[in-house]
């Protein structure tokens, strides 16, 4: 892990790295997507992102310089603010957690991706992670959309696997990791 001003550094565009279900073309979208949300609220690269909940930490998040070739691919702002929180939300649950995403699941398990260690030669869901991203928003409404999400992870508790939370607000910019 890198670091930048004395805090470890989320460094986006290793999300083009890729990982067991992430391609590294869609990880660098995603790393796009939340660039550009994050400039939207005005953020320069090496923003403090504050992590809270489960997990209290503080990350300096590095990201490529956002063109307008890029503000015009991500226009659509609510869907970039989804895909953004997913490439933060990975890369917090690789550095928090120290697993890493290995299955993308499919609509209505109640998560968005199953959850395996960094290495191994056996991709098998560990952990099950749900995301959401907040464009602005208060701590009510991060804690609401928190409690939201966990209630959603309910559906797929069979599998009994551990679930985490990573809800995303761009505006501040602050994350709250939960798990049950």
């Amino acid at each position: 892990m890198d670091a930048v001003d004395d805090v470890p550094a989320l460094v986006l565009m290793r999300l083009g790295e890729g990982c067991p279900a992430l391609t590294p073309d869609c990880g660098r979208s995603l790393a796009e997507a939340a660039a550009v949300c994050l400039e939207d609220h005005g953020h320069r690269s090496r923003a403090r992102l504050v992590v809270i909940g489960e997990h209290e930490a503080s990350f300096s998040i590095v990201w490529p310089v956002v063109t307008d070739q890029m503000r015009r691919c991500y226009n659509d702002l609510d869907e970039a603010t989804e895909n953004g929180a997913c490439g933060i939300a990975i890369l917090l649950i690789r550095e928090l957690v120290g697993f890493t995403v290995v299955e993308r699941s499919r609509k209505g398990t109640g998560f968005d991706y199953g959850l395996g260690p960094e290495e191994g030669h056996r991709v098998q869901n560990q952990a099950r992670l749900e995301v959401s991203g907040i464009r602005v928003g208060s701590s009510t409404d991060i804690k609401a959309r928190v409690k939201q999400k966990l209630q959603q992870t309910q559906q797929s508790d069979a599998l009994l696997l551990p679930a985490y939370v990573v809800v995303v607000e761009f505006s501040r910019p602050i994350a709250e990791v939960a798990k049950r």
